[in-house]
């Protein structure tokens, strides 16, 4: 039973109507998987912020399944993950046994970083491995240099990230390895609720691992095995054919991230992302050459197995098989083998170990964004203005000799696009989290939201504006502690074919006790709080899509009625005038204005 790849299998030939009953079959497994997890985690990100990922893999470490309630970039690299595992197994020449569940989280050997843990199961049918159910979800707090597992921005290399997990065994040969578990346990902070959220990912796996294990009985092997290609194919058909309707050429962006604004090394800030698309008939390259180098003691760099080729997949797929525009195509691993991805050693894409990686979250959402500004050249209609990036705070505290932690994701926005107005308030790209309802935080947590609410008059104008982000206002009721990273406070998003681009987001400290605001860059090392202290998080508003002028005028007047938009820039940015008394369009004044 060991770690070596799995030998080729001749699988039969299936037809069409029994694939597909198969691959409901599977989709069902990994939902349920998801349920199970969600339900019994005790932590918010992952029980309300669905910040997990829930799939079952064959023995190659090919996705068959997913988990739709899932957010991207934990889905994405569990292929990733796997092939990690077993890269480090084979190192330490260890091996899988029936009952074996490992623990990985190591952002060099496959993982997104370390706060997002993997735990998977292999599939045994008698004594042949033919399969794996894994699940990802983010954690609180891995043992990081402060509380928290976000905003660890002062991290300088990875081992003040965390514990670093390369393919342990919590449980071998069905039996707890009980002294990992109390190593867990002593050196995490709030460790009841990130173990029990580990627990709950066990939970999940051995799901998994049942109903894989059913399903193979009920058909056989072969023909889930066959079924499983067939859709891979398929989706493999479906994303070639789209490459292949893009002209043949090479197309280029650049973006640029915030990096950290109040530190004098000009290495740490206003950091280059390059990213060149070359198409050739149905493949795809995707070349990072030229993004800025990797930061040695500032954890912004981004995994390239992980992060940045998730980043990539998510938005090709976004763009090219929108399933507005045409039919669902399985979510599997057929789906990236037309995709090749270059990054320079070194670079900000492509660190190299020990470089930290733990804030990659806000540096990955540009080189998604910076994708489509490239990809706007060749499909114009399938793209958004530039996005509004999030921010992620950790909120943390004293408690009977340990510590509450609370996580929590101020959302962006989207571009406007072709048709369509960008969306408000929503979180971006590759991460798509939910945020996690006003009532739960107070509840359960020292803290008070204070205000909630989207930005007035901020987005980029266009033809289709770009989405509204939000502002959000959380009050300390007792002394705590804070940590902070995001992007997106000097770089406003983009606009795209004579948009306007929208505007950078903010972050602010406030305090009843005194008029004073204190303003500060897009992410912060922990400091202390006092009773009172109120952190705003100011989210970007995306970029415009398309003239302002050519706006239809009675969509500018409905912005300002519902409050998007004042009167004043109703006029400014659109030519449309609008009576504030009665409002009501000037629609002589406005036309000779767009004249």
């Amino acid at each position: 039973m060991t770690v070596s790849p799995p030998q080729h299998r001749q699988l039969p030939t299936i037809d069409p109507v029994t694939a597909q009953v198969i691959a409901g079959a599977l989709n069902g497994i990994a939902l349920e998987m998801g349920h199970k997890l969600a339900r019994m985690s005790y932590s918010s990100i992952i029980r309300e912020s669905e910040d997990f990922g829930a799939a079952i893999l064959d023995a190659d470490c090919q996705q068959l399944a997913e988990c739709a309630y899932s957010t991207p970039l934990q889905l994405g690299p569990i292929p990733g993950y796997m092939r990690g595992v077993l890269k480090a197994m084979e190192e330490d020449d260890e091996e899988f046994y029936p009952g074996d569940v490992i623990l990985h989280n190591h952002a060099y050997y496959g993982a997104s970083h370390g706060p997002d843990i993997g735990i998977g199961i292999p599939i045994f049918r008698g004594e042949e491995l033919i399969g794996y159910s894994f699940t990802t979800a983010h954690h609180l707090d891995i043992g990081s240099s402060s509380p928290g597992s976000c905003g660890i921005v002062d991290a300088v290399d990875a081992f003040a990230e965390g514990l670093q997990f390369k393919a342990v065994k919590i449980y071998e040969k069905g039996v707890k390895n009980r002294q990992v578990w109390r190593m867990l346990r002593q050196n995490i902070r709030s460790a009841q609720v990130v173990v029990g959220d580990i627990e709950a990912q066990v939970a999940a796996c051995r799901v998994g691992e049942q109903r894989f294990l059913e399903l193979v009985d009920q058909y056989d092997l072969d023909t889930v095995l066959a079924a499983s290609e067939v859709l891979m194919n398929y989706s493999e058909r479906m994303i070639r054919q789209a490459v292949e309707k893009l002209p043949d050429g090479t197309y280029v962006a650049e973006g640029f991230i915030d990096g950290f604004l109040d530190d004098p090394d000009p290495s740490k800030k206003d950091l280059k992302i390059a990213v060149a698309v070359t198409i050739d008939g149905s493949d795809m390259t995707i070349d990072l050459t030229g993004t800025a180098p990797q930061v040695d003691d500032r954890p912004i760099n981004m995994p390239f197995v992980g992060t940045v080729d998730i980043a990539i997949f998510v938005t090709l797929r976004s763009v090219l098989l929108d399933t507005a525009l045409m039919e669902y195509v399985p979510q599997n691993s057929g789906l990236t083998r037309p995709i090749h991805i270059v990054a320079p050693k070194g670079c900000l894409a492509n660190p190299i170990y020990p470089a930290p990686v733990i804030a990659r979250c806000c540096p990955g959402n540009i080189v998604a964004d910076t994708l489509m500004k490239a990809l706007a050249q060749v499909a114009p209609k399938n793209v958004s203005g530039g996005i509004g990036n999030i921010k992620v705070v950790s909120y943390s505290g004293a408690m009977d000799e340990d510590y509450w932690v609370y996580m929590d994701i101020t959302e962006g926005s989207y571009g406007g696009r072709y048709g369509k107005d960008g969306m408000d308030g929503v979180d971006t790209l590759y991460a798509n989290t939910r945020n996690n309802p006003i009532e739960d935080i107070e509840a359960h947590l020292p803290l008070r939201v204070t205000r909630y609410e989207l930005i007035e008059d901020a987005s980029g104008a266009g033809k289709w504006r770009g989405g509204l982000g939000s502002i959000r206002d959380i009050q300390f009721l007792t002394p705590g502690q804070m940590s902070l990273e995001g992007e997106g406070n000097k770089y406003a998003p983009w606009g795209i074919f004579g948009g306007e681009d929208g505007t950078p987001g903010g972050v602010q400290i406030l305090n009843p006790e005194d008029d004073e605001v204190q303003v500060l860059p897009s992410k912060f090392p922990c400091r202390k709080t006092k009773p009172g202290d109120t952190l705003r998080t100011i989210s970007p508003c995306g970029g415009g899509y398309g003239n302002p002028l050519e706006r239809d005028p009675a969509l500018v007047l409905e912005d300002v009625l519902d409050g998007f938009l004042t009167v004043e820039s109703a006029q400014r940015d659109y030519k449309v005038v609008i009576d504030p008394a009665t409002f009501e369009i000037d629609k002589i004044t406005t036309e000779s204005l767009r004249q």
